[in-house]
């Protein structure tokens, strides 16, 4: 007598859900060509180009898995996309920008730009510029200085350190690499008086750092996108590492 094989668990495509903190409605939908073309355009119209790490990138990736694995048609839309389309919009706060992504109602990124017209060079500064690690140690003195270090916090200053070094890597014992071993032990279950709070990382980050340099609107989309591809609702944190080198880049810009 024959025995049936065990049957192997069936495959689902990348939905909202996975990637996005959204509701049930729009959390359940799959991630297609479509609509990822349809918020890359969106991106494109309203901020002169793809944001780097933000959603339109994300979904690329996840339409991309989901059609290579046969999981979903080229031409398939779901209704939250179709009937209410994808927006991005744009809000002034202070001298900077807050950044809006939206599927339909829901947010799926929100992040800070520095407020700096594309034509003008990064090199426009004078000698009050202010340097990344500056820009680190303000980020240690607001309400965010406070919180316990997270995974992002840890990703933007490795990319801050990065942008300040002028190197691929994170130094070994530097200040990215103090970031991510807190921001590790962090993780576990602690008392909130025992984990590491963002002040405790960047206070003196100048002095943590090997080399310092005045911060410029690249190196500002670089801390941002490596915060909100971190972070599961894509959002920057108010007052954190992303908001206070986008400040610096305005600050050094409008000098």
């Amino acid at each position: 007598m024959s025995q049936e094989q065990p049957q192997r668990p069936q495959q689902e495509p990348i939905k909202y859900g996975d990637v996005f903190n959204v509701s049930d409605e729009l959390a359940s939908k799959p991630i297609t060509p479509k609509e990822a073309a349809m918020m890359q355009a969106t991106e494109n119209q309203a901020l002169g180009a793809t944001q780097k790490g933000g959603p339109a990138a994300v979904m690329q990736s996840a339409a991309a898995v989901n059609v290579t694995a046969g999981l979903i048609n080229r031409d398939e839309i779901s209704d939250v996309a179709r009937d209410q389309g994808m927006s991005v919009s744009e809000t002034k706060v202070g001298n900077n920008r807050v950044i809006t992504e939206c599927v339909g109602r829901e947010v799926v990124g929100q992040f800070v730009e520095p407020n700096i017209p594309m034509e003008n060079p990064g090199s426009a500064l004078d000698g009050d510029a202010v340097t990344i690690g500056e820009a680190l140690e303000a980020s240690a003195l607001t309400s965010a200085g406070d919180k316990p270090l997270e995974m992002s916090d840890a990703a933007a200053i490795q990319a801050a350190e990065m942008r300040a070094t002028g190197k691929n890597e994170t130094e070994a014992g530097g200040l990215g690499a103090i970031a991510q071993s807190a921001a590790t032990k962090n993780t576990r279950t602690l008392p909130f008086t025992q984990k590491t709070t963002l002040s405790d990382v960047l206070t003196d980050a100048r002095e943590k750092l090997l080399s310092d340099k005045v911060v410029t609107k690249e190196d500002a989309e670089g801390v941002i996108g490596a915060e909100i591809r971190n972070k599961p609702n894509m959002r920057t944190t108010p007052g954190g590492v992303a908001a206070s080198v986008a400040a610096a880049a305005t600050h050094n810009q409008n000098k």
